[in-house]
């Protein structure tokens, strides 16, 4: 373990140190089994640092997790950006951005979604993780408005369309859409099969 920061700690700044400090980890080690103390050896700040601002790594983790939402959602809002030629385009461009952000940073999207990172149910139910959710919901309120989808309660289209993207990220990062087993384009059949489910 590296015994110096590589990065200048400055009074004042300690919070955000040990946050990147921790996140630089968890890429690197692709899990979280570190401790508060390898944590803040490696930021280069005393064994009592990181409690000045966690109470323990539960807190530290769920910080994280929750910058992973805040993450997700600004990819999420970066997709939608561009000019769609259809709602079928623009869907499947975000539902692309959802499962790319998830192989792209595996370790942290593990997190996001585990039981390690503090309570998760209150993470998940926190302003962060809902303005992430909150991407969906309103690109699908937009498209039943506009009588491109059917109207159905918004919450469970939108909680169908998690479940697979999730489901696909997870199947993805753990290699397991493989070829031989679904096919050479098994994410983009998948989310053309949902479309095809919700729309009018």
């Amino acid at each position: 373990m590296q015994e110096t920061s590589e990065r200048p700690y400055h009074h004042g700044d300690l919070r955000r140190t040990i946050i990147e400090t921790a996140m630089d980890m968890l890429d690197e080690e692709q899990g979280w089994q570190f401790t508060l103390r390898e944590v803040a050896r490696r930021a280069g700040v005393s064994h009592a640092a990181p409690y000045k601002h966690f109470a323990d790594k539960g807190a530290l983790l769920a910080e994280m997790a929750m910058l992973g939402f805040d993450r997700l959602r600004e990819k999420l809002t970066a997709a939608r950006r561009g000019a769609f030629a259809s709602h079928r385009e623009e869907f499947l461009t975000l539902a692309h951005a959802y499962v790319g952000f998830g192989t792209s940073s595996p370790a942290l999207y593990r997190l996001m979604f585990g039981a390690d990172a503090g309570k998760a149910p209150d993470i998940h139910s926190g302003e962060r993780a809902l303005a992430a959710f909150g991407v969906m919901l309103e690109t699908l309120e937009r498209s039943q408005s506009e009588g491109v989808l059917r109207k159905r309660a918004i919450q469970g289209q939108a909680t169908t369309c998690w479940a697979l993207v999730h489901g696909l990220t997870m199947l993805s990062i753990g290699g397991l859409l493989r070829p031989e087993k679904v096919g050479p384009d098994a994410i983009e059949a998948a989310l053309v099969t949902l479309l095809e489910g919700l729309e009018e």
